[in-house]
C-alpha cells in the first residue's frame, strides 16, 4: 500500500536558493613554521630529551590538517633529539579493537608510511585509580611506557554536557587514552558534572604517566584551522578552560531562527563525535542546554552518512526521517559498541526510513505540524561543519534579506 497519499506525493515542493553566511574568520596561514614555534618554546623543547621514546597521541576526530599537524609535530620532536611514535587515543571509536582504531587513524592519512613513525594501537589500559566520585580511571598501557606523552587534540564544546572543560586535550588523556575500558568507565558519570570529573581525573594521569605537553588546536567558523598551541602539562587544565571559551567565539551558527524542516545531506564521525553538533542544532538527546543560539526546527532528514564514519552514524536516532542510502550504511556493531560505551543508544536508533530524497522530504513535511504547505520554511545544509553556504526556501527570502550576515548567492 502507498505509504502517503496521492495528493501528498505531487504537490510542488519550494525552490531552493542558495545563501552564505558570514562569520569572524581567524586563520593560520603556515601551520608548519607555526608548530616549529609553538614546539622550540623552551618550556616545550626542554621536555624532549634526547633518546627520549615520546608517545603522539592522535584520536579520531576529522580535524582539519590533522596529518600535517601531526607530521610536523613529529618531525619538530626529531629535531629535538626524541623518537617518537604514534598511539591511538580514541575511546570506544573503530569498534574499541586494534584493527578497527588503525582503520580509523589511516582514513585521516595518518600512517606509518606517511608520517615516517610506528603506529600503536594497542588497546590495553592499566588501572591508575579512582575519583573522589568513585570513577576508576584508565590508561593507555603503550603510553605508560613511553618516557613523554604528547597528545594532540581540537578543543571545541562537547556535544553532550557543558562544563569549564568539554572536548580536547583533557578529554583526550581521560577517554582516549583510556581505550574502550576507560570510556567505559567515565561514563559511568553523570554529564551534570562530566567536566568537573575529567579534570579530576586527567590530573590524576598526569600525576602518573609522563604526560610533557599537549598540543590544542582551534578550528573557525569554515572549519579551517584557527590556533595551534602547545601546552606544558602542568599547565593543560587551566589553559584548556581559556581555549574553550575562544573555541566558543569561534562557532558557527544557523542563523534561520524558525524551520519546518532541516535537511542534513550527512552526518559522521569525522563531522562530531556525535555524528552532527548538537551545539549548532540545538537538537540533543544529553545536552539540556545550548550555549549557542540555536533555531527551532520541526523536523529534520538526513541523507547520506560520511564514509570516513565506516558506518558509525550514531547520531542518526535525532532524526525524523533517512533515506535508504543512510540505512544501507549502517554498521550497527560499530554504533553499539559506541552507543553501549557511553550509555546513550539513542543515537543509534533507526528512523522512518524513505526509498529516495524526495520522498523522506516529504515524509518529513507530512511529520512537521503546523507546517503551512504553501509557505514552507525549509532549510537545507551539507552538515555542522560546513556552514558557510547553505540553501533556504522561498519562504525564508525575507529573512535572508533583512539580515547583515546573510547574502543571497
Amino acid at each position: 500500500m502507498p505509504i502517503l497519499l496521492e495528493e501528498q506525493l505531487n504537490y510542488p515542493l519550494p525552490k531552493m536558493h542558495r545563501v552564505r553566511q558570514s562569520f569572524s574568520r581567524p586563520k593560520l596561514e603556515d601551520i608548519e613554521a607555526h608548530i616549529k614555534l609553538e614546539i622550540t618554546k623552551k618550556e616545550i623543547s626542554e621536555k624532549i630529551k634526547p633518546g627520549a621514546k615520546v608517545a603522539v597521541a592522535v584520536g579520531s576526530r576529522g580535524i582539519k590538517n590533522l596529518a600535517k599537524i601531526v607530521k610536523e609535530v613529529i618531525g619538530q620532536i626529531k629535531e629535538l633529539g626524541g623518537e617518537p611514535f604514534i598511539i591511538s587515543a580514541m575511546g570506544s571509536h573503530g569498534g574499541g579493537t586494534p584493527e578497527g582504531q588503525r582503520e580509523v587513524l589511516a582514513s585521516y592519512g595518518i600512517t606509518e608510511e606517511n608520517i615516517g613513525v610506528k603506529i600503536v594501537t594497542s588497546v590495553d589500559v592499566v588501572r591508575l585509580g579512582r575519583t573522589s566520585g568513585g570513577i576508576d580511571v584508565y590508561f593507555d598501557s603503550a603510553a605508560l611506557g613511553a618516557d613523554l606523552i604528547v597528545p594532540i587534540n581540537r578543543v571545541k564544546l562537547h556535544t553532550d554536557f557543558v562544563g569549564d572543560i568539554q572536548s580536547g586535550v583533557c578529554k583526550m588523556l581521560v577517554i582516549g587514552l583510556g581505550n574502550h575500558v576507560g570510556c567505559t568507565a567515565v561514563h559511568e558519570a553523570d554529564f551534570d558534572n562530566f567536566a568537573d570529573i575529567l579534570i579530576e581525573a586527567a590530573g590524576m594521569i598526569m600525576k602518573h604517566a609522563s604526560v610533557g605537553f599537549g598540543v590544542a588546536i582551534l578550528e573557525n567558523a569554515y572549519d579551517e584551522t584557527a590556533m595551534i598551541e602547545a601546552i606544558p602539562a602542568e599547565k593543560i587544565i587551566e589553559r584548556e578552560k581559556e581555549l574553550v571559551k575562544i573555541a566558543k567565539d569561534n562557532m558557527p551558527t544557523l542563523m534561520i531562527p524558525d524551520i519546518d524542516v532541516l535537511i542534513v545531506e550527512e552526518i559522521g564521525k569525522n563531522i562530531s563525535g556525535s555524528g552532527f553538533d548538537p551545539n549548532i542544532l540545538g537538537k540533543s538527546f544529553l545536552l539540556k542546554k545550548f550555549v549557542l543560539p540555536v533555531p527551532k526546527i520541526k523536523r529534520m532528514v538526513l541523507f547520506d552518512v560520511t564514509d570516513e564514519s565506516h558506518g558509525n552514524a550514531v547520531g542518526v536516532g535525532i532524526f525524523d526521517v533517512i533515506t535508504r542510502k543512510v540505512l544501507n550504511k549502517l554498521d550497527l556493531p560499530l554504533m553499539y559498541a559506541n552507543a553501549l560505551a557511553v550509555k546513550s543508544p539513542e543515537g543509534s536508533k533507526i528512523p522512518i526510513t524513505a526509498d529516495s530524497e524526495d520522498e523522506a522530504l516529504r515524509f518529513a513535511i507530512q511529520l512537521a505540524r503546523g507546517a503551512d504547505r504553501n509557505r514552507l520554511k525549509i532549510v537545507k545544509i551539507k552538515n555542522t561543519l560546513e556552514l558557510e553556504t547553505i540553501e533556504v526556501s522561498e519562504a525564508l527570502l525575507d529573512h535572508v534579506a533583512a539580515h547583515e550576515r546573510l547574502t543571497l548567492v
